[in-house]
């Protein structure tokens, strides 16, 4: 097990921030809200699936002795529907957003597709979470003109499993099935996304810090609700590496909440807040992150 010296004791007062945690139902998104909770912010939002998961999170931030008010947001990522119907909500209920952490997704998924005809992991992990920045803009900046403003995307260093070339723009309307390891490949594809979004975001909105982090491996659903293959692949290729829960949200919270200027806006950290030097030609190419974004922007534009 890798040795974690970072205490979340730590983290600084947060009175008056609003926070959007996506996929704050489960794992790492539960364990960041628990933790956040405890620093007293102005409110918490934590979307996902399964209004039962939430007010289990809710009842655990209780019994933690936090009063800090936790809304549910429904949301389902893989319908950009339901996303812009989230988006909506949040705005109609809050007039500023302080840390928007985009937390939630899936791995290594069998082939399949989203409501909206995208490759499944792809729409999840990259689409969805793209609408719900670009629908919260407006409000993140006009939060960012008097505080400290944080987007949070979680990525993993698989990002490294993506295609060649990085994204395959022409192919991401379907299934994307490649061979034994094609659910790693379309997870390394959305992962890639979410890390090159992130800069993005940073060159296009500077006055907001935008960062992209890796958890680190950690024995979450995620992992356990892998199949028999998968889920041996994960376990055979990072013995002794395996993060507990609560430690795999540590560079989330790290992130969140650190001093302004000890982040390099549009940087990618390891745990906890190691600037990466594990960075391939896909995950540094300038001109791959623009189209991204206007690929994106073209994919978004019903729902903007």
């Amino acid at each position: 097990m890798p040795t974690i010296t970072y205490n979340p004791d730590s983290m600084p007062d947060l009175s008056g921030k609003v926070i959007l945690i996506t996929g704050g139902t489960g794992g790492l998104g539960a364990e960041s809200a628990l933790r956040l909770a405890q620093k007293s912010p102005a409110h918490i939002y934590i979307s996902g699936r399964k209004a039962a998961n939430a007010d289990k999170v809710i009842q655990q931030i209780r019994k933690a002795g936090s009063k800090t008010p936790v809304t549910f947001l429904p949301c389902d990522l893989a319908s950009l529907v339901s996303v812009k119907q989230a988006a909506e909500s949040f705005l109609a209920l809050e007039s500023r957003l302080d840390i928007l952490m985009c937390n939630a997704g899936i791995m290594a998924t069998p082939p399949g597709l989203t409501a909206d005809g995208y490759e499944i992991q792809f729409g999840t992990n990259h689409l969805g979470h793209a609408l719900l920045i670009r629908k919260l803009l407006p409000l993140l900046e006009t939060s960012a003109e008097a505080a400290d403003v944080r987007i949070i995307l979680l990525t993993s260093l698989g990002f490294k499993m993506h295609p060649s070339g990085g994204i395959v723009f022409d192919a991401v309307r379907t299934k994307q099935e490649f061979s034994a390891f094609g659910g790693w490949i379309r997870y390394g594809q959305s992962k890639l996304a979410n890390l090159l979004y992130a800069r993005e975001l940073a060159r296009r909105y500077p006055a907001m810090t935008s960062v992209s982090v890796t958890p680190g491996v950690v024995n979450t659903g995620l992992v356990e609700n892998l199949g028999r293959f998968n889920r041996a692949f994960v376990w055979i290729t990072n013995l002794g590496q395996l993060l507990k829960p609560e430690e795999g949200a540590y560079n989330q919270l790290w992130a969140s909440t650190v001093a302004k200027a000890t982040l390099q806006n549009g940087q990618f950290y390891e745990p906890v807040g190691v600037l990466s030097t594990k960075l391939d030609k896909a995950s540094q190419d300038a001109a791959l992150a623009k189209r991204l974004w206007e690929w994106t922007e073209e994919a978004l534009q019903a729902y903007l």
